[in-house]
């Protein structure tokens, strides 16, 4: 359908169709993301405890913002009075959402002095939003207060730099935190958009030097993300799904990278074939035959990879599921449709200058301009090469490989991880800055304390020692108690640490252990259900353990749903098992060669906790994708030839647009490397590693030297092809 003369056209016209139709119709998935989507599960400890603070302790709720006055040569007077000045103005005429403030401006001046550091160059003013106000709200009212500041003091004390003599204001805490994680991905959208097309075009320019066909990809790329992106609107509209902007980021890069690896493999097979066919039509309709089951099973094993994540509990995996694997399957169908039929128009011309003729063709060319015959130059010497290599040495091929990816995987037990939102901010963002004042001026669990919430069940129970006693407590408050059950009492923990630190985060089941300890002594039953712990350092402790379950449920369907889906397309439990197990070890590979890096040659002390997760979908995807193409040029190669023959035409028939398509794939990746953004750094150094490693070690060396081990095994249950037979009886 995608050749004919007219057909062609038809597929063409509903596409745009399509694309005209779904974008005047339906919102665009930019206008539906979620700011603050949750992660947590609903029933998660912290969740609950923080429904019931603001249940039953409504004046400790909100979300604070924590007001950073810092000047380095030691607050004035004047700088006290403008506090109070701020306090009174939001008290008169408060801000959108704004649910308490203390009224500082009531408080004498040496009352407001108690308050100022030890050191004298800092104040902290709390001041809590509801929790329902999305971070464009509180974008926006934190705005106003540095424009009411700005207007009395002459200066902006947010751009004053925080080492300076003169006044400065940081807005950090979990609002400034939301405000500046929002704002450094709605800038990277625009960014990674025009860093991706630009990079890929480029690199499809070296490749083929063809600028028709460098555009071409990104044409069936920018259709499949006109149509996905209404399509996903639309479902967030009626809340099927929620998108985030993070997700959305790194789902364009996905389809441009997976998108152009689908049309690379088209565009070598149709190039092949126009060097075999005169006609065009024959060439698309051969080059379809033989790429398209790849294409299909390549596209089919990324979906499936990524709809796993429907079953994860962590909100941000979950998010994920829905836009990646759509994405995935329209630009699969853009593959096999629209970018068939966009060759077939252009035909021969997709290739100028270096267009790609029968040696008949070129007989005649040559003879009608006068010239001698161009004689084509078969390529594919490094991958004669890797063949030969594969096929006469199998066991050193496969222990050096194995030796080099056991060394690399085993250095990925030493990762250590973190769940420190703000170790992934760069160092001069508002937020960051106000923590390291509060930091050095005060103790560092200022900027998140802790709520913990116990059910006395009516005793006369004080905490507050053996909470200070614990190690890691810097503070802790007199109890309050609830005004509705007099029997819940809360106490505000303060850390001496960073309260997002790994150590603070394991300090939370410490808090409980004690605590339970505590009611037990004091004869109150069922005491696992009567302690509850709120706050950020709680929630991180509730997504660290989330992570680590959905890590145990996720890894292990995805290699059952993945195997599966080879087994059905190759029909062979051998090939099944050590393609799986080849792309596993690679993964763990680029764990390892990855905390090398960034931690020995970029002074990274911990990774983000969700890379695992994240990494292992897209890279035994990924990895899959390239060995299905290469396997299914030998197993189409074994059916007329002896096994290593195969094995060496489909290695180097395999070779050249494998590789191109994985340095494109790992340079979209490494795209994302480039942002502030650690957490992005990290996912696409350690992506763009794995792909790499599936391109230059597992794919031409690993696979092929495995198969030529095992010989007509590797087929196993499948018959052994009559080829390998004569060929192991002579």
């Amino acid at each position: 359908m995608m050749t004919g003369t007219i057909s062609r056209w038809v597929v063409i016209a509903i596409w745009i169709i399509a694309t005209v139709l779904l974008t005047f119709t339906l919102p665009a998935v930019n206008d539906k993301t979620e700011n603050v989507p949750t992660d947590l599960p609903a029933d998660s400890d912290s969740v609950v405890a923080d429904e019931l603070i603001k249940k039953e302790f409504p004046n400790s709720s909100g979300i604070p913002a924590l007001l950073t006055w810092h000047r380095e040569g030691g607050l004035t007077d004047a700088d006290l009075a403008e506090i109070q000045n701020l306090s009174k103005e939001l008290t008169e005429s408060p801000l959108k959402q704004q649910s308490f403030l203390p009224p500082l401006h009531n408080a004498p001046l040496p009352a407001l002095k108690g308050s100022v550091s030890e050191d004298g160059t800092t104040f902290v003013q709390p001041l809590f939003f509801e929790e329902s106000a999305g971070t464009a709200v509180l974008e926006k009212n934190i705005e106003r207060i540095n424009k009411l500041v700005t207007e009395r003091v002459g200066t902006d004390p947010s751009k004053v730099k925080i080492d300076s003599e003169d006044l400065s204001l940081r807005v950090t805490g979990p609002v400034g935190i939301s405000v500046d994680a929002t704002g450094l991905f709605a800038g990277a959208d625009i960014q990674l958009l025009l860093a991706t097309v630009i990079l890929v075009l480029v690199v499809l320019l070296l490749i083929y030097r063809s600028p028709l066909l460098a555009i071409i990809p990104l044409i069936g790329v920018g259709f499949a993300y006109l149509v996905t992106s209404p399509i996903l609107g639309f479902m967030a509209d009626h809340g099927w799904i929620t998108v985030d902007a993070q997700a959305i980021s790194i789902m364009t890069v996905l389809l441009f990278g997976a998108g152009t690896d689908y049309c690379l493999f088209l565009i070598s097979h149709y190039r092949s074939e126009l060097r075999r066919h005169e006609s065009k039509r024959e060439a698309m309709m051969a080059a379809f035959k033989d790429s398209s089951g790849a294409i299909a099973m390549s596209g089919l094993t990324i979906v499936v990879s990524l709809l796993t994540l429907l079953v994860a509990q962590y909100g941000a995996y979950h998010r994920f599921a829905v836009p990646f694997s759509l994405s995935i399957l329209i630009m699969m169908i853009a593959a096999l449709t629209l970018v068939p039929a966009l060759l077939s128009v252009f035909g021969r011309a997709s290739f100028f200058p270096i267009v790609p003729r029968t040696p008949e063709m070129e007989e005649a060319r040559a003879k009608k301009k006068g010239k001698p015959v161009k004689i084509h130059k078969e390529g594919g010497r490094i991958g004669k090469w890797i063949g030969n290599i594969v096929t006469t040495k199998p066991w050193t091929v496969i222990l050096t490989c194995l030796i080099l990816f056991g060394l690399l995987a085993g250095y990925s037990s030493q990762i250590k991880y973190s769940y420190d939102i703000l170790s992934s901010f760069p160092e001069d963002i508002n937020s960051r800055e106000g923590y390291t004042v509060i930091s050095d001026a005060y103790s560092p669990g200022e900027l998140a304390p802790a709520t913990v919430v116990v059910d006395t069940d009516g005793k006369d129970i004080d905490l507050t020692d053996s909470l200070k006693d614990m190690s890691l407590i810097g503070s802790v408050s007199e109890p309050v108690r609830s005004e509705t059950n007099k029997d819940l009492q809360s106490y505000e923990v303060k850390f001496n640490i960073n309260p997002y630190d790994t150590k603070a985060i394991d300090a939370i089941s410490d808090i409980r252990s004690s605590v339970e300890k505590e009611l037990k002594e004091a004869k109150i039953s069922s005491v696992d259900e009567k302690v509850w712990i709120g706050g950020q350092t709680a929630e991180q402790h509730d997504k660290r353990e989330t992570v680590k379950a959905d890590e145990f449920l996720v890894f292990p369907i995805i290699i059952v749903l993945i195997s599966l889906l080879l087994l059905a397309y190759l029909r062979s439990v051998t090939a099944m098992a050590y393609l799986m197990g080849t792309v596993i070890l690679s993964f763990f590979a680029a764990m390892g060669l990855g905390w090398i890096i960034l931690h020995h040659f970029m002074g990274v002390d911990a990774i983000e906790g969700t890379i695992p997760l994240y990494s292992f979908v897209f890279l035994v995807a990924l990895g899959e994708d390239y060995n299905i193409f290469m396997v299914s040029s030998i197993w189409r190669k074994k059916k007329t030839m002896p096994i290593k023959q195969a094995i060496r035409e489909g290695v180097t028939e395999t070779s050249g647009v494998i590789t191109s398509a994985g340095i494109i794939l790992a340079a979209t990746f490494s795209v994302l490397a480039t942002l502030p953004i650690q957490v992005l750094v990290q996912f696409g150094l350690i992506t763009a590693l794995g792909v790499l490693m599936d391109t230059f070690i597992v794919r031409p060396f690993l696979v092929p030297a495995i198969t030529a081990l095992l010989g007509r095994y590797a087929f196993w249950p499948s018959k052994a092809p009559i080829h390998e037979e004569k060929e192991r009886s002579n």
